[in-house]
């Protein structure tokens, strides 16, 4: 066993390990922690594969980016864990079939596609670069596409924000316009009151008889 093969092996197994930690982990912060790790297991073992562009992505879109945004919105949303597991054995059924009916689409791609790869792969120089080659392959023959795709992805966050973008009761959100149009009667009232002297503290006849 080589040194590539050992470390293939390696990636894997932690890959598989967080992948599984991810669902089973009963707190969401350690969810998405151990998801981290599953994306950059996934990004070294693209590595392995020569595919640089792919891992480097990997690492700066979603560890970079897309995993932390995802980190800061599960720690300020306070989800409610009792509520989560109330609704598992409920909805359970219904995921059960859905992850048989993805686990069977797998099994088929891959007992149907994997035996029709082409093994001899052509020798390509040493001086080529991959993510050079693939741009220029996503920006001729697959431009349509890739314009479509950021249309969709486009669409999606403005429908996000506007979701959002809700009138909630609680919000403590002021409107700039309202305080710039204020009046300044209406910043500052002057009420007049009279003014207040305090009352004299009687002295006990006792005390007077002893100053004497």
């Amino acid at each position: 066993m080589d040194f590539t093969t050992g470390f293939f092996y390696l990636f894997a197994a932690v890959l598989l390990f967080a992948a599984f930690r991810v669902v089973t982990s009963r707190n969401a912060v350690h969810a998405v922690l151990y998801l981290m790790l599953s994306f950059s297991q996934a990004a070294a073992l693209w590595l392995l594969l020569k595919a640089e562009f792919l891992g480097i992505t990997l690492v700066l879109v979603y560890l970079g980016a897309v995993m932390v945004l995802f980190l800061f919105v599960v720690m300020m949303l306070d989800i409610n864990i009792e509520t989560l597991r109330r609704g598992f054995w409920h909805h359970f059924p219904l995921a059960a079939i859905l992850g048989l009916v993805v686990a069977g689409e797998l099994i088929a791609v891959l007992w149907a596609g994997f035996p029709t790869i082409a093994t001899n792969v052509p020798a390509v120089a040493p001086d080529v670069s991959n993510t050079g080659e693939l741009g220029k392959l996503l920006y001729s023959a697959y431009l349509y596409p890739i314009q479509v795709a950021g249309f969709i992805l486009l669409v999606a966050m403005i429908a996000a924000i506007a979701l959002t973008l809700r009138q909630r009761k609680d919000s403590k959100a002021i409107n700039p316009g309202d305080q710039v149009h204020v009046r300044a009667r209406a910043r500052l009232v002057v009420v007049p009151m009279a003014a207040t002297k305090p009352a004299p503290v009687a002295v006990p006849q006792n005390a007077e008889e002893g100053k004497a």
